[in-house]
């Protein structure tokens, strides 16, 4: 019975979508890793701005699936749920996506790149790497109501608890740091996009 919801709402989220990409012959999937506080939206939209992608933000997906969000468990599982159901209808349709979450789990990358190869779609992987400090000082500013329109609410208490939850990615990947010029990173995923 779930399964079903699930499809129903991601059916319900893709309408949010108005303004989508032309389809491609094969799709690209930008899967994008790193812990709170990383920069990851705003790379995203960055990158967003140069390739007709469309934007799977978790966190604002979250806020469009449950008015009153708890992060439990049991809520993030099925969030994931109807992530993975809508990248798989966008990709399925030729519409290439970013995927804007922490993804720091190896068997959940799996998970997305499993989606990926049955749609024949190209995967882009990267994984955000900022400073400590830096991560620290933009997670301050987000609760002091400056986080430049984010939708995420981490602070830096869940920055410290996901941190050793990190895993290795063992496939080829970018790896950026936003607290530097993002430009050179971002152009070199176009350029990998467009191959």
């Amino acid at each position: 019975m779930e399964t079903l919801q699930v499809i129903a709402d991601a059916r319900r989220l893709a309408q949010t979508f108005p303004n989508l990409p032309e389809p491609e012959a094969r799709p690209a999937a930008v899967i994008v890793s790193g812990l709170p506080g990383t920069g990851k939206s705003f790379f995203c939209r960055q990158l967003a701005a140069r390739l007709p992608f469309v934007i799977l933000e978790s966190d604002a997906i979250r806020k469009k699936l449950f008015a009153n969000p708890t992060y439990s468990a049991a809520e993030s599982a099925y969030l994931f749920r109807a992530i993975h159901c809508l990248m798989e209808n966008f990709l399925q349709k030729g519409i290439p996506v970013i995927l804007d979450a922490t993804n720091l789990n190896r068997k959940h990358r799996e998970r997305l790149y499993s989606i990926v190869d049955r749609n024949h779609a190209k995967v882009i992987i990267v994984q955000m790497k900022t400073p400590a400090e830096v991560v620290q000082k933009r997670l301050k500013d987000r609760v002091n109501g400056n986080g430049n329109g984010d939708n995420s609410t981490a602070d830096w208490s869940v920055y410290k608890k996901m941190r050793p939850t990190v895993e290795k990615i063992d496939r080829r990947h970018f790896t950026v740091d936003t607290s530097k010029d993002v430009t050179p990173s971002i152009m070199k995923i176009v350029k990998e996009a467009s191959r």
